[in-house]
């Protein structure tokens, strides 16, 4: 033990764990945004493959051209699956049904105005005429 250790003295462990600064993202999102990631990075590689074949004057320039042309088409359309696979799983499972005091206030108010219209309701009585000489008269019932 060494002096600056002292009996009572906690001991900090190797790892210490941190709480996350941000939510995962869901495993869609995350598996879209991998994807966008490896083909922005193989359009970038293409793209300035390229551009050093077109400087130096290769056969080979045009074709990758093209090439480029097509892995841009695909890096954008990725990117985009991205924000669109997003969005969806937000608008499927990411609405969180928390009401703001207002919201709750105004339902306590809206419950205690039912509540209330019974209660007059009931206080004034049946809402209909009893007859006497109805179908149920004869079993004592009005």
């Amino acid at each position: 033990m060494s002096s600056e250790e002292g009996a009572g003295a906690a001991r900090r462990g190797l790892w210490v764990e941190e709480p996350a600064r941000r939510r995962r993202m869901p495993d869609p999102v995350r598996v879209s945004a991998v994807r966008a990631v490896l083909v922005v990075a193989v359009t970038l590689t293409q793209a300035t493959i390229t551009f050093f074949l077109s400087l130096t004057g290769s056969w080979l320039a045009f074709p990758m051209v093209l090439g480029a042309v097509a892995a841009t088409i695909a890096a954008t359309w990725a990117v985009l699956d991205v924000w669109i696979t997003r969005q969806t799983w937000n608008q499927r499972y990411g609405v969180v049904s928390e009401p703001s005091s207002t919201a709750r206030l105004r339902r306590r108010e809206a419950r205690r105005a039912a509540k209330a219209l019974r209660e007059a309701r009931r206080l004034a009585g049946p809402a209909r005429i009893a007859r006497e000489d109805g179908p149920l008269a004869g079993f004592g019932r009005r």
